[in-house]
C-alpha cells in the first residue's frame, strides 16, 4: 500500500469508529469509540484503491476525472479522500487537513446535522447519492454526453451490478459518440459479498466475466488485488484504459470511427473490507460478509474487539502518515493531484455553475390560431409542441446542451418532428431498415426507463438541459429514481455552495384516458401521486388543457431550475380552447375561471364545475354545454386548473393560490364538482387545509378499465359529460323540479350510448365530433 492509500483507509476507519484519540497518540480506550457505529467498511478499501489510481492518472496525464460512486454507503472512503486532497477544507475551514479537522469530520460523520452514511449533495465532487443501488452507471453516461474531454469514472459495486437498471446501463456505449461526447470508465468492484450473501458477479470466473462484458461490447481488464501483488496493478490498468480511450477518441475525431467501439472497463477483485482483522472471537472478518458494515460493532463494550480495533488501526502506522498536528506528511500528499485536478473539485460535479439558460424559441409561430373562438380549431398538443422543440433542437445544435430521452415513444407521442433537427443517437452499425439514426443525435430512445432517467439526471446535474417524454402509465417504472432525484434537489437547495441545476421535466403523453385500445395495463395516472408525496419545494404537476397552454408550460419549465415536474398532455387531435395570450395568463394564474364556458353573470354561482387535464376539460365543457342548454337559469361557474398544486394552501405549496384567489374561484361553501385526470385522492390530498374541503366532489380514475372505447372508459369511471352534469344537478337545489328529470334523461342517454358503442365498436359522432358551440 502507498502512504496515500494507507492514510485514506485509516481516515475512513476513523470516521466509522472514533470520536477521540483519532491519531492514536495514547492507548485506545472505550470512551474513544463512538457510542453509535454507522457506516459500511466493506467497500471502503476498494473505493480508495480506485480513487488513488485515478489520482495517479490525473498527475501523469492531466486529465479531468469526474467520479460517480455507486456503493453509496462507502462514504467514509469518499470523505477520507476529499479530506486528504483538501476539498473538504475548501468548503469548510473547520475540516482542515489537521488532526482537529479530521476529528471534526469524524464528529459530523453519521451524526445529527452532519454527513449521512452515504454520499450526498453536501459531499463535494459528487452528483450521485447511491442511496439506492443500480443507477450509478446510467448517471455516469449522462454526465459524459456532449462533454468531449470528460472522462467519468464509475465505481459499480458487485451487489449493485445485480440490479436490473445496472444490467441495462451496460448497453449505453452503443449510444456514446466518440466524436462529440466524453467517455465512461467503469470499475466493477468485486469484493465477494452483499450484506450476508455472495454476489453473483464475484462467483463468476475471470473467463466468464470477460465473455459477458465483451458480449455487451466492452473491452474488459481484470485486476486482482486480493493478495499482495508487486506494484500498483490498478493504477497501471487505469492508465492503460485512459490511453485506450484517448486513442479511440483521437482516431474517431480524425475520421476513423470504429464500427463497434469497444470501450475499456476494469473488473477489480479485492477482499471484502481489505485490511480489517482476519478473525476476531472466532469469526472471520476480512474477505467475508462480516466486513460489510461495521466489522467490530461492540468495540466500545467488548475488550477483545477493542484490542482488535486498536491493532487494526495501528497497522496503518498513522505516526508515519501524519505529523504532530495531524497534517498529512509529504509522502501522503504526493498522492494528491494539483489543486485544479482534484476529483472533489471538478466543476461538472456542481453543474449549476456550468449551466447556461436555453435559447428558447418564440412560441408565436407555433401557437394554434383561435381567433374564431374557443373550440374553433383542432390540433394535437404534443405535435404542436414537437414543432417548437424542433426549433429548440436547432438553436442548441452548436451548444449541444439539450437532449430528449424517451423509451422508444417519440413518434408514438407525436414528437418526431424533432428528428428533422437531430437524429436518434446510435453508434453501432444497423443492417436492418432504420430511420433517422445518427451517432451524434441528441434524441435518446431505449426501451429502458431506468436508462432514460439515469442519463438525464447525469446530464442535468452536470449543467445541461433535457426532457423526458414517456407513456404516462410507464412513468411509474422510475418512481424510485424520481424520489431519489427529488431528495437530491431538496438537499442541494439547502447547501450554499451548490448552484441550482435545470429542472427535470417529464412529459406524460399517451395518457390513460386515451389508452382504451391498449387496455387496463396502460391506464395508470399514479405518477402524479408519487410526485405529490415529495417535498413541495421541488415538485410540480401541470395539466395543460390544450396545445397553447402546453407550449407556455414547457417554455416555463425548460427555463426553470431545481425542480422535478410532470406535465400531462394529449397527443390526439382535439378541440383547442385558449389563444396564446389567454394561455399565458391562465398558466401564470395556475387556475382561472373561463367565463365564456360558465353562466353566472347575474350573481354568485350555485355550483362550480372545475377540471384539470385535457380529457376532463372536454367532458366538463360538454357537461356545461348540456346545462346551459337544458337549464339556462342555473348559475354555474367554470374553472380550469393547469397547475395542480395551485389547489394546495399557500403555506403547504409555493404554487398554492392565495386564500382570496381561492375563494374567488371556488367560493367558501359553494359545491364544486371537479373532474380530474388522475386518482381523486391526489386532489383531496392537495385540498386538505382549504375551507370546507368536503364540498369538493372529485371525479377521476378509480381503477376501472379495460379494452374499450374512450367514452366507455370514461363511463366506467363515472367521468363522462353525462355523469358530470348529473353530479352538478344534485347540487342545484333551486331547480328541484327539473333536475331529477334531466338527471334521468342524461343517465338514459349515457346508457344508450354505451349500448350503441358495443354494437358498433366505436364512439358515436355526437361524442367524437362535439366542440364548443360558436
Amino acid at each position: 500500500m502507498t502512504p496515500y492509500t494507507r492514510a485514506a483507509d485509516y481516515a475512513a476507519a476513523v470516521l466509522i469508529f472514533l470520536q477521540d484519540n483519532i491519531l492514536l497518540k495514547e492507548p485506545l480506550r472505550p470512551e474513544h469509540i463512538k457510542p453509535r457505529l454507522l457506516g459500511h467498511w466493506g467497500s471502503c478499501p476498494g473505493i480508495t484503491m480506485v480513487y488513488s489510481a485515478l489520482n495517479s492518472l490525473i498527475r501523469q496525464r492531466g486529465t479531468d476525472i469526474l467520479l460517480v460512486t455507486g456503493p453509496g454507503h462507502g462514504a467514509p472512503a469518499v470523505h477520507a479522500n476529499l479530506w486528504l486532497e483538501g476539498t473538504h477544507e475548501d468548503h469548510d475551514p473547520a475540516l482542515a487537513r489537521t488532526g482537529a479537522g479530521l476529528q471534526e469530520l469524524a464528529r459530523r460523520y453519521s451524526a445529527p446535522d452532519g454527513f449521512p452514511s452515504h454520499v450526498s449533495p453536501a459531499v463535494p465532487g459528487t452528483l450521485h447519492e447511491g442511496g439506492e443501488l443500480g443507477y450509478a452507471l446510467a448517471t455516469a453516461f449522462g454526465a459524459a454526453w456532449d462533454a468531449p474531454d470528460r472522462i467519468v469514472a464509475c465505481i459499480v459495486g458487485d451487489g449493485e451490478a445485480e440490479t436490473g437498471p445496472t444490467a441495462g446501463a451496460w448497453h449505453s456505449t452503443k449510444y456514446l459518440d466518440p466524436v462529440t461526447s466524453g467517455a465512461v470508465l467503469p470499475v466493477l468492484h468485486l469484493n465477494g459479498y452483499k450484506i450476508a450473501s455472495p454476489t453473483l458477479f464475484a462467483t463468476m470466473t475471470d473467463e466468464e466475466l470477460t465473455d459477458l462484458f465483451r458480449g455487451y461490447g466492452w473491452d474488459p481488464r481484470v485486476v486482482d488485488v486480493t493478495g499482495d501483488p508487486p506494484g500498483d496493478l490498478l493504477a497501471a490498468a487505469v492508465l492503460e484504459a485512459h490511453d485506450t480511450i484517448r486513442d479511440l477518441q483521437h482516431r474517431a475525431r480524425a475520421g476513423d470511427v470504429p464500427a463497434r467501439p469497444a470501450w475499456p472497463m476494469i473488473v477489480l477483485r479485492s477482499l471484502k473490507g481489505q485490511g480489517a482483522p482476519a478473525e476476531v472471537g472466532g469469526t472471520a472478518i476480512e474477505g467475508t460478509f462480516h466486513a460489510h458494515q461495521v466489522p467490530l460493532p461492540d468495540a466500545r463494550e467488548d475488550p477483545e474487539q477493542l484490542e482488535a480495533l486498536e491493532s487494526w488501526l495501528r497497522s496503518y502506522r498513522p505516526q508515519e502518515l501524519f505529523d504532530e498536528e495531524g497534517r498529512p506528511v509529504a509522502a501522503v500528499l504526493a498522492g494528491v493531484p494539483g489543486r485544479d485536478g482534484r476529483i472533489g473539485a471538478q466543476a461538472a460535479a456542481n453543474g449549476g455553475r456550468l449551466r447556461r439558460p436555453l435559447p428558447l424559441p418564440a412560441l408565436e409561430p407555433h401557437a394554434v390560431d383561435l381567433s374564431k373562438g374557443p373550440g374553433s380549431a383542432l390540433a394535437s398538443p404534443t405535435r404542436v409542441l414537437g414543432g417548437w422543440l424542433t426549433d429548440l433542437m436547432t438553436a442548441t445544435e452548436a451548444r449541444r446542451d439539450f437532449r430528449i430521452v424517451s423509451p422508444d415513444e417519440l413518434a408514438s407521442n407525436r414528437l418526431d418532428a424533432v428528428l428533422a433537427a437531430s437524429g436518434r443517437a446510435y453508434c453501432w452499425p444497423v443492417e436492418e431498415y432504420a430511420e433517422d439514426l445518427s451517432p451524434s443525435g441528441r434524441v435518446m430512445e431505449v426501451l429502458s426507463e431506468h436508462n432514460c432517467q439515469g442519463w438525464l439526471q447525469g446530464y442535468l446535474l452536470t449543467g445541461r438541459h433535457g426532457l423526458f417524454p414517456t407513456y404516462e402509465a410507464f412513468a411509474a417504472i422510475v418512481d424510485s429514481m424520481a424520489n431519489q432525484h427529488a431528495k437530491w434537489l431538496k438537499t442541494s437547495g439547502e447547501i450554499d455552495w451548490r448552484d441550482p441545476v435545470s429542472s427535470l421535466t417529464y412529459l406524460l403523453s399517451s395518457e390513460g384516458w386515451r389508452q382504451e385500445h391498449n387496455g387496463y395495463s396502460h391506464q395508470g395516472p399514479g405518477f402524479i401521486n408519487n410526485l405529490l408525496n415529495r417535498k413541495n419545494t421541488v415538485t410540480g404537476v401541470y395539466l395543460p388543457p390544450d396545445a397553447n397552454t402546453l407550449l407556455v408550460t414547457m417554455e416555463r419549465l425548460l427555463d426553470e431550475t431545481g425542480k422535478i415536474n410532470a406535465v400531462v398532455a394529449g397527443k390526439h387531435d382535439a378541440a383547442q380552447w385558449l389563444e396564446l395570450d389567454a394561455a399565458r395568463a391562465h398558466c401564470q394564474a395556475g387556475a382561472s375561471e373561463w367565463a365564456w364556458a360558465g353562466h353566472c353573470d347575474d350573481g354568485p354561482p350555485e355550483a362550480v364545475i372545475a377540471c384539470a387535464g385535457g380529457i376532463p376539460t372536454v367532458e366538463s365543457l360538454a357537461a356545461a354545454d348540456l346545462l346551459r342548454r337544458d337549464l339556462p337559469d342555473a348559475r354555474i361557474r367554470f374553472v380550469n386548473i393547469v397547475d395542480l398544486c395551485a389547489l394546495a394552501p399557500p403555506d403547504r405549496h409555493p404554487h398554492g393560490l392565495s386564500d382570496e384567489r381561492f375563494r374567488h374561484l371556488f367560493g367558501d361553501r359553494t359545491p364544486v364538482v371537479l373532474d380530474f385526470h388522475g386518482y381523486p385522492s391526489a386532489v383531496h390530498q392537495l385540498l386538505h387545509g382549504r375551507p370546507h374541503p368536503d364540498r369538493f366532489h372529485v371525479r377521476g380514475y378509480i381503477e376501472e378499465g379495460t379494452t374499450t372505447t374512450p367514452y366507455d372508459l370514461l363511463a366506467l369511471n363515472g367521468t363522462t359529460r353525462h355523469d358530470l352534469a348529473i353530479a352538478l344537478l344534485s347540487h342545484l337545489g333551486r331547480h328541484a323540479g327539473r333536475r331529477r328529470q334531466l338527471a334521468e334523461r342524461y343517465a338514459r342517454h349515457r346508457d344508450e350510448l354505451r349500448r350503441e358503442l358495443r354494437r358498433t365498436g366505436v364512439d358515436p359522432a355526437e361524442i367524437t365530433e362535439w366542440t364548443w358551440p360558436a
